[in-house]
């Protein structure tokens, strides 16, 4: 019989809640803004849009490394799990899936009593709720009894399917982390534009632009309407705007006529430091 473990890094982003209702292994990644260092999800995401607000300098985040996995792996193992799941921030982004599976080779190379016990590495290829959703699903079906190979299939195949598109009402941070040219910044604070972005695998590109923040929301909905497909699924989050996340999640309601998925995220520091917390995001699932 299958004993199946699922585990993530702190940038899916779910809420404290459905990681303690599912059962969720979250691994926090370190952050160090000015002299002070701690973990991701330690504070509240708000704390932390404080101290970015605070200091001038981009937080640093370290990447979970090689010791890490390799001591989460012989946890699970030792409580006798046949299969566990790590699924990681974009590896494009990060080398923290890159590391995964350097450990995965050395634990069994050290371990080889435990070469039964299926580690199974998924590079969601995204940020935040993009995979932290599909989580969500992936331990659920745990808890259904669906077998691992199933809920493999299922996480390659949703991660090949989404898109993601952030909106940014504030530009200097994604001018810092690089996400926007210098030049677009400057343009778009100088003329008021907000850029609607498409994030993915290794493509960061500006799909729209939109005067003025009154306007925001309805680009993004236009955008995110356009690529829809009748059956796909859709999460709205963000960050310290929940007024714009609550309007921009009604208006897609009203106009693709399904709510977006029923779960909470918000942006926490692993990713916030780059989209900047005055942001609004949609994941499709096509």
């Amino acid at each position: 019989m299958e004993k199946i473990k699922i585990i993530t890094d702190s940038a899916c982003d779910m809420s404290r809640e459905d990681e303690i209702k599912y059962g969720i292994d979250i691994m926090c990644f370190p952050i160090t803004i000015g002299n002070e260092s701690f973990y991701d999800r330690d504070i509240t995401p708000q704390e932390y849009y404080k101290k970015m607000d605070e200091h001038e300098e981009m937080p640093v985040h370290s990447q979970l490394n090689v010791v890490q996995f390799g001591e989460k792996y012989m946890e699970y193992a030792a409580l006798g799990y046949t299969d566990i799941f790590f699924v990681s921030i974009n590896s494009y982004g990060s080398a923290t899936y890159s590391n995964a599976v350097r450990a995965r080779e050395i634990f069994y190379d050290e371990h080889p009593e435990y070469k039964d016990m299926k580690i199974r590495l998924v590079d969601s290829l995204s940020y935040s709720a993009v995979y932290g959703y599909p989580v969500i699903r992936a331990a659920q079906m745990v808890e259904q009894g669906v077998s691992a190979d199933e809920i493999e299939k299922y996480l390659l195949d949703v991660f090949s399917r989404a898109e993601v598109y952030l909106a940014c009402y504030t530009l200097k941070y994604c001018k810092r982390s690089g996400r926007i040219s210098t030049m677009t910044a400057f343009a778009g604070e100088l003329l008021g534009f907000k850029p609607i972005i498409y994030l993915g695998g290794d493509t960061t590109k500006t799909v729209a632009k939109v005067r003025g923040d009154a306007n925001v929301v309805a680009k993004l909905a236009d955008v995110v309407c356009e690529r829809m497909t009748p059956d796909a699924e859709y999460c709205v989050f963000g960050a310290r705007l929940p007024e714009k996340r609550d309007e921009l999640a009604k208006l897609l309601t009203k106009r693709l006529g399904k709510p977006p998925v029923p779960y909470e995220f918000t942006l926490g520091g692993a990713v916030a430091s780059n989209a900047g917390p005055d942001s609004v995001v949609v994941a499709i699932y096509k």
